[in-house]
């Protein structure tokens, strides 16, 4: 019964094999599309950590600004 389900009527040495490689080939995939999506998140993190440091420099002269403003008197 057991080598009857490994056979599959006949057909097992058409079917195991394409498995197999069916298998492999999703295997390769997920591993180049994980490769590739740890690439892009390094490449958006070092884009946004410029654009928030920016922000950061922007936002410290905004309140110096203010600060200055506020104890000037007019």
């Amino acid at each position: 019964m057991n080598l009857e389900l490994l056979t599959l009527g006949g057909y097992g040495q058409f079917v195991w094999p394409a498995f197999i490689f069916t298998f492999i080939s999703c295997y390769y995939l997920y591993l180049k599309t994980k490769e590739e999506l740890q690439q892009q998140e390094k490449f958006y993190l070092n884009k946004f950590r410029q654009l928030r440091a920016i922000k950061i420099e922007v936002a410290k002269k905004k309140e110096t600004s203010k600060r200055v403003l506020s104890n000037s008197s007019i």
